[in-house]
């Protein structure tokens, strides 16, 4: 990290690295999360293995968006400042995407905390809170595509697009596992939904970061786009 805060390129890669990481964490949790809830931990490892691996790797993926986020600060290509990684559209930098970021950060933070003091909150609190976090990951998804320079990357979204698989496996497991008359409504209205915003994401995506001039239309500042950067060797943000 050191020799990174004297390199501002090796920090780009670095606050990108990290980035698509935590977004691989948030996928496992998301994916343990739902698979849990009908105990699938019953058919292999005892059910508290299952509950104390989507904890861990939970906290991890905080400790990988703090690394994240502090690389970003480090990083003077892009004018963000610390209010604007938890005060959500308040940036000058792709204000609306880098504002989801910040949504998706309180909420994991919240979540975080809230699971270290359950005992404290109370269930009901706790799990309020917890299913939030199901919103976090899609706000994250699209953060990423809309901030990063890296969605016109065939392996980046290539990445992108294992994770939505993987979600949408998940969940779609969830809702056919111990179907009943009285849940179908309930669970074909969560699976329009799902498919519902995942082809929004998906059009939106394709008019967006996936072609040419969306730094512009993101809202990158004009003296980025003029190539007047304090790092000339920055990667370009197309």
């Amino acid at each position: 990290m050191l020799i990174a805060a004297s390199n501002p390129r090796a920090l780009w890669y670095l606050t990108r690295g990290f980035g698509l990481m935590t977004l691989l964490l948030l996928t496992a949790s998301m994916v343990i999360g739902m698979t849990q809830i009908v105990r699938l931990s019953s058919q292999g490892a005892p059910r508290f293995v299952v509950a104390g691996l989507h904890k861990n790797i939970s906290l991890l993926a905080v400790v990988l968006l703090a690394v994240h986020i502090a690389t970003a600060l480090a990083d003077p290509y892009a004018p963000i400042g610390i209010v604007d990684t938890f005060v959500p559209f308040v940036g000058k930098y792709r204000p609306i995407w880098l504002g989801l970021g910040a949504v998706a950060t309180d909420v994991l933070i919240a979540l975080a905390v809230s699971s270290l003091i359950r005992q404290r909150v109370g269930y009901t609190t706790w799990r309020a809170i917890h299913w939030a976090a199901y919103a976090c990951w899609p706000i994250a998804i699209v953060h990423g595509l809309g901030t990063g320079s890296d969605a016109r990357v065939g392996w980046a979204q290539l990445l992108y697009l294992a994770c939505v698989a993987i979600v949408l496996g998940a969940l779609a497991w969830r809702l056919a596992t111990r179907w009943s008359p009285a849940s179908t409504g309930r669970r074909l209205t969560a699976a329009a939904a799902a498919l519902a915003l995942t082809a929004a994401v998906a059009v939106w995506a394709a008019q967006g970061p996936f072609r040419s001039g969306w730094a512009r239309r993101a809202g990158t500042p004009p003296s980025l786009l003029s190539g007047k950067s304090p790092v000339p060797s920055a990667p370009s943000h197309r």
